[in-house]
């Protein structure tokens, strides 16, 4: 029978996560370590002796010590000095959208909350300041939006960034702990995700041309492939491999960052062959360039005004929300029938629980197939 081995010493001193320092001794040598982390990497110091009640001292030393300098990291670090830094070293690596977002909270929590304000201050009772503040004032955005009322949902994507500021300083050694932990914003009692129709996507489809020839194009490939419309109109013709008939969708183009391949439909391959055709293009162009530069993708604000005109000239009711990603609900809700796993690998989804919750819808036609369907237990 294989014999157990014993455990061998060791000492704990400081607190997890803060300045926790451990002493061991070595199992073979008995020789005694210090192990303390630094940056959240693990380092190990040889005391170069066995005495244990020595290295016990020498534990809570350096955890004295480095829970005097964590304090007076925290009671330095100021609420402007630590939204500065994470702009300047996260928000970089983040796409162009959530960039400008970064940017555009950041300034407003600044002008709400105090750059002065020391983060070790922070309480829930200034997030609750800066949720009321944000009501407020609205949507800030430019143009016709501006000053309209926002939802919960939009709030509590604002606190998501804040809440990441600190995690962030957290582990960069900034801050012991998040002051946000357990905070909450007050959630979207109902939410609208209206889905686009076959029929109305037919009546689009027919006008479309008469809006714009990429807008037609564009509406096939994002009806097939199912995918947002911001990696659609990122695509180049280099990522259609012809020959395969698939589509490699770049991780940088992706809200997630998922690099993935999906097969093309035959309607999308049809009609991005004819588009090639028509263009002569070839090598590394964009599929969907904006019609002013064309070495720059089309505009997410020209998308959208082609789809406003698109339902105008298909005499489509206007509904609010309802854009190019109604046709990644219709994608959604039309594959019910696909596995899970291979849903999400179709679609560009990570978790098959967001497919479930936001895209697909019951309907009365699949309801009425499972139960034609039912099987009969001892039948």
């Amino acid at each position: 029978m294989k014999r157990k081995r014993a455990a061998s010493w060791s000492y704990v001193a400081g607190e997890k996560g803060r300045n926790r320092v451990r002493a061991y001794e070595h199992p073979a040598t008995k020789k005694i370590f210090l192990e303390v982390k630094d940056h959240g990497l693990r380092k190990r110091v040889a005391l170069g002796h066995r005495d244990r009640e020595a290295a016990k001292r020498k534990a809570d030393e350096v955890a004295a010590s480095l829970g005097a300098t964590q304090s007076m990291m925290e009671a330095d670090i100021t609420f402007g000095a630590l939204i500065d830094n994470y702009l300047r070293e996260v928000t970089p690596t983040k796409g162009e959208h959530k960039q400008k977002h970064d940017h555009r909270i950041a300034k407003m929590m600044v002008e709400v909350l105090g750059s002065a304000k020391r983060v070790s201050q922070f309480t829930h009772r200034d997030a609750a300041r800066f949720v009321a503040e944000r009501k407020r004032r609205g949507d800030q955005r430019v143009g016709k939006a501006r000053g309209r009322p926002i939802r919960n949902r939009l709030i509590g994507y604002d606190i998501m960034f804040l809440k990441a500021v600190f995690n962030w300083g957290v582990n960069a050694g900034l801050l012991h702990n998040n002051p946000l932990r357990g905070f909450r914003t007050a959630r979207e009692e109902s939410t609208t995700r209206p889905i686009l129709t076959a029929a109305e996507f037919e009546s689009l489809l027919e006008t479309s041309e008469s809006i714009a020839p990429l807008f037609r194009l564009c509406l096939i490939v994002t009806n097939e492939t199912g995918h947002r419309i911001g990696a659609v109109r990122l695509l180049k013709w280099s990522d259609i491999d012809f020959e395969k008939t698939e589509i490699l969708w770049r991780g940088e183009n992706d809200k997630r960052k998922f690099e993935h391949v999906t097969p093309l439909t035959p309607a999308a391959e049809q009609a991005l062959r004819d588009a090639r055709r028509a263009r002569a293009a070839i090598g590394d162009g964009l599929i969907f360039p904006s019609p002013i530069l064309p070495d720059e993708p089309v505009s997410r604000h020209l998308l959208r005004d082609w789809w406003q005109r698109g339902e105008v000239a298909a005499g489509l009711p206007r509904q609010h929300l309802r854009g190019w990603h109604s046709l990644r609900r219709k994608f959604a809700t039309e594959m019910k029938h696909a596995p899970l796993k291979d849903l999400c690998a179709l679609g560009g989804w990570k978790d098959h629980q967001t497919i479930l919750m936001c895209y697909q819808r019951a309907d009365p036609v699949t309801m009425r197939t499972a139960l034609a369907n039912r099987m009969r237990l001892g039948a």
